[in-house]
């Protein structure tokens, strides 16, 4: 994502969250000569700070801290789980002041796998802050405990974001049916 945002001219400031040891190590080597663009130590973004187990994808991309259902596994061959790891876990409001200035507007991408709600829920004081917000929204139940793209929208709608575009996402090659789409969401 933040290849893509330089590839179109962003020049801004870029920090970076990722959970897993192999995908970590990936991502800092990307941002290595971007002096821009920092990566924060390995971590999980959710609703508090302590540890917490991830399960690890074939895939990679699919890894989450909750359990994959069979809509998911099943519409992406490759993407059952692997293995798990133990991460540290934080609040993006717990480390947010030490990436931005006072004046900040910064735009947050939420990736998170069905954990979306728990990131929401550690970052009220960011999200405050935030002129905009892309995050994934399940059409379906894909892993088990996630919140569906209807509260996610209303959640946002409250907190003073329209949704003002929604990007293709993940499909079921087998049906065509949307599964997860991303929505990008706009301060009113």
């Amino acid at each position: 994502f933040a290849l893509d945002l330089r590839s179109v001219g962003f020049a801004g400031k870029i920090i970076s969250f990722d959970p897993l040891t192999s995908a970590h190590a990936r991502l800092r080597k990307s941002a290595q000569r971007d002096s821009k663009w920092l990566v924060h130590p390995r971590v999980a973004v959710g609703d508090h700070d302590g540890e917490i187990e991830i399960n690890i994808a074939g895939n990679s991309v699919s890894s989450s801290v909750l359990p994959m259902l069979d809509a998911h596994s099943s519409a992406e061959v490759g993407s059952a789980y692997v293995a798990s790891e133990r991460t540290p876990l934080i609040r993006l409001d717990s480390v947010a002041e030490h990436y931005l200035n006072p004046d900040s507007r910064p735009f947050i991408k939420i990736d998170t796998q069905g954990f979306e709600w728990q990131v929401l829920d550690g970052a009220t004081e960011t999200l405050e802050r935030a002129e905009g917000v892309m995050l994934e929204l399940s059409l379906v139940p894909l892993y088990d405990g996630q919140r569906l793209w209807g509260e996610i929208i209303g959640r946002m709608e409250k907190a003073g974001f329209t949704l003002w575009a929604i990007q293709k996402g993940f499909s079921d090659p087998r049906s065509g049916r949307s599964l997860q789409v991303d929505g990008i969401f706009l301060r009113h």
